[in-house]
C-alpha cells in the first residue's frame, strides 16, 4: 500500500541531503537524483519540500513522469482521492431536436431488419482525433472485443516498457535485444506477416487473441499501437526487417527451408531482413545488378554484389535477397529471390548513418562469392519479380499505418502543449491560428485513416491475386497520402512547439525525433511521385479490364 503524507510531512524534507517534492499530489524523493537532474541541483533546492507541479509541467512532458515514477515516488498526499471506477451511463432515448421554426426534427430510426450495433467502451485520453474514432465511443464495423483486448495489452507494454526509454535507444542507435526477444515471446512477430497466424511454427501466443481469430485488423492495431512510441527507429527495429523479409520466405519458400528457419525467427532468436535496394537501383527493381550465377555442378548460386539502405541488416542472420539470375537486358524477367544466410560466409555488413530512424540499423551489405544452395531459392528462378511485387503491398500498408499514427502523435503532443503554453496573455489553444493548424492536421489524419480501414477490409475479403490486381493502385495512392500527411503534421507541430521542437529531448522531443524520420517514410517503399503515378496507371489498367467507359 502506498505511503501517505501531509503537506507538513513533505515540507520537512527540504534539505539537499533530504529532498522531497510534490507533483500532482504524488510525493517524490529526489535526494539521490540531484546529480542526474539535467537542470542541475539548484533548481531542485528551490522547490525542496514544496509542490513543484507547475514548474515540472512547464519544462517536462508526461513521458518523463512515466520514466521516473517507479524509481522515485515514495507515496502520495493524504488529500489525493482514490481513482473512482468509470461510470456506466444508462442508455437514453435520442433527443428530438427542434428546428428554428419550432417543429420537431425526426431522429432516424434503426432499420427494422437490423439491430443497432454496440460501440466499444471508450479507451485512452479521449482527446478528439488523437486516437481512431472507435477508441472514443464511435461505432465501427471493423473492430470487436478481441481488438479492444489487444489494444489494451499492447498499450500497457508500450506505455510502461517502451515509451519512457525510446529517446535513450534512439541516441544509442540500438533497441535492447531483450525487447526484440519479447516481440517474439509475446507472439507479436508471428502476427505481423499480412496473413493467418502461423501457429504451426511457434508455441508463442498473443495473450489477448487466439490464433484462429487473428485478422488483418489485429495486425493494423499491433503496428499502430507500437507506433505510439513516436520513433520510426524503434518500430523499424522491432518489425521493419522482419515484416518485409519474412513473408516471402513463408509464402514462396520450400517447406523444408521454412520448417528449418521460421521457428527461431518467430521466437525472436534470429533476425531476417529484405535486401532489394542497391546503390544504383531503388524503386526501379528491374534494374537490379547483384548477380547470382549457378555453379557448374548446379548445386549453388554464387552471389556477388551490393545492397544499400537495408533495414536491420547489421543484426540479421538471414537476408531475403533480390538477385539477377538472367541477363541485364531481361529486366524484371531475369530477377530471382534467394534466402542468403550469414553463416554461408562472404557476407559483410556495415551500419549507415542516416538522417532519421537511428535505431533501425540501416545497413550497407556486400556479398562476395557467397555460395547459396539452390534449395534456398524463394519462388522460381527468373520469376522473383512476382515475389517482390506481392510483398510491396504489405510493406506499404505498414508504412501507411506508422505514418498515420506518427501524425496523430504530432497532433496529440500539439494539443497538450497548446493547452499548457501561454503567449500574449492567453493559452496557445485560444489563438485561432493555432486551432486552424490543429484542424488541418485532424482532417488529413481522419481522411487517411478512413481510407486505410477501407483498404484493410478489401484485402481481408479478396483472394490475394485479386487484391494484388485491384488494390495496388489505391495502396500506392494512400502511401503517398499518408507520408504527405505525416510531413505536414510534423511541420505544423514543430511550428506550435517553436524552439522546443528543435532541441533533442524535453517537451518537444517526440516532435523533433519524428521530424527527422519523415524522409525515411516518404522515400522507402516507393517515393511519393512514383506512388502517385503508379496509383493512376494501375487503377486505369484495372478499370479497363473491368469495362471502364470513357
Amino acid at each position: 500500500m502506498s505511503k501517505t503524507f501531509t503537506q507538513a510531512d513533505v515540507a520537512s524534507h527540504n534539505k539537499p541531503n533530504d529532498l522531497y517534492i510534490i507533483v500532482d499530489e504524488d510525493v517524490y524523493d529526489l535526494t539521490a537524483f540531484q546529480d542526474e537532474h539535467p537542470g542541475g541541483k539548484k533548481i531542485l533546492t528551490r522547490v525542496a519540500g514544496k509542490d513543484a507541479s507547475k514548474q515540472f509541467w512547464k519544462y517536462h512532458n508526461e513521458g518523463i513522469l512515466k520514466k521516473y515514477k517507479g524509481k522515485l515516488q515514495v507515496g502520495s498526499l493524504n488529500t489525493k482521492a482514490a481513482s473512482a471506477p468509470p461510470k456506466v451511463e444508462e442508455k437514453k432515448e435520442p433527443v428530438k431536436p427542434k428546428a428554428e421554426s419550432g417543429a420537431v426534427v425526426p431522429v432516424p430510426a434503426a432499420a427494422p431488419d437490423r439491430e443497432m450495433s454496440e460501440a466499444l467502451e471508450p479507451f485512452g485520453d479521449l482527446i478528439p482525433f488523437a486516437d481512431p474514432s472507435w477508441y472514443q465511443g464511435y461505432h465501427s464495423p471493423y473492430f470487436s472485443e478481441t481488438h479492444a483486448a489487444l489494444r489494451a495489452e499492447i498499450r500497457e507494454w508500450v506505455t510502461n516498457e517502451i515509451e519512457p526509454f525510446v529517446g535513450e535507444w534512439d541516441e544509442a542507435r540500438k533497441v535492447p535485444d531483450e525487447i526484440y526477444k519479447q516481440m517474439g515471446t509475446r507472439g507479436y512477430l508471428a502476427g505481423l506477416m499480412g496473413m493467418h497466424y502461423p501457429a504451426e511454427y511457434t508455441n508463442n501466443r498473443i495473450k489477448s487473441v487466439a490464433p484462429e481469430k487473428w485478422d488483418l485488423f489485429h495486425e493494423l492495431l499491433l503496428t499502430d499501437e507500437l507506433s505510439r512510441a513516436a520513433s520510426g527507429g524503434f518500430v523499424w527495429n522491432v518489425i521493419g526487417g522482419f515484416g518485409i523479409g519474412c513473408p516471402p520466405l513463408v509464402k514462396f519458400g520450400k517447406k523444408e527451408l521454412v520448417k528449418r528457419i521460421l521457428p527461431e525467427i518467430l521466437n525472436g532468436d534470429k533476425r531476417i531482413c529484405l535486401a532489394i535496394t542497391e546503390p544504383d537501383a531503388g524503386s526501379d527493381v528491374a534494374n537490379l545488378g547483384c548477380e547470382a550465377v549457378l555453379s557448374e555442378d548446379g548445386k549453388h548460386y554464387i552471389v556477388n554484389g551490393e545492397k544499400k539502405w537495408i533495414t536491420n541488416g547489421v543484426w540479421c542472420d538471414y537476408f531475403t535477397t533480390a538477385v539477377r539470375t538472367g541477363t541485364k537486358e531481361s529486366g524484371m524477367n531475369g530477377v530471382s529471390v534467394l534466402l542468403i544466410e550469414r553463416s554461408f560466409g562472404g557476407v559483410s555488413t556495415r551500419k549507415m548513418d542516416c538522417q532519421g530512424v537511428w535505431s533501425s540499423g540501416t545497413t550497407y551489405i556486400t556479398f562476395e562469392d557467397v555460395k547459396v544452395p539452390v534449395e534456398n531459392l524463394i519462388g522460381k528462378e527468373n520469376q522473383g519479380f512476382k515475389v517482390i511485387m506481392t510483398n510491396f503491398n504489405h510493406e506499404r500498408i505498414g508504412i501507411i499505418i506508422q505514418c498515420i499514427r506518427f501524425s496523430r502523435v504530432c497532433y496529440e503532443e500539439s494539443i497538450k502543449y497548446a493547452h499548457k503554453r501561454r503567449t500574449f496573455g492567453k493559452k496557445l489553444i485560444e489563438h485561432p491560428v493555432i486551432r486552424l493548424k490543429l484542424a488541418h492536421m485532424a482532417r488529413q489524419i481522419e481522411a487517411s485513416y478512413s481510407w486505410l480501414e477501407s483498404l484493410i477490409h478489401q484485402i481481408s475479403n479478396m483472394p490475394e491475386q485479386l487484391a494484388m490486381l485491384r488494390l495496388g493502385g489505391p495502396i500506392a495512392g494512400l502511401k503517398a497520402q499518408a507520408t504527405v500527411t505525416f510531413e505536414f503534421c510534423a511541420r505544423e507541430a514543430s511550428q506550435i512547439f517553436g524552439g522546443l521542437s528543435y532541441s533533442r529531448g524535453g517537451q518537444g522531443g517526440k516532435v523533433e525525433r519524428l521530424y527527422r524520420d519523415v524522409r525515411a517514410y516518404a522515400i522507402p517503399g516507393g517515393s511519393e511521385e512514383i506512388m502517385l503515378d503508379l496509383s493512376i496507371r494501375q487503377s486505369l489498367r484495372v478499370g479497363k479490364v473491368l469495362g471502364m467507359k470513357l
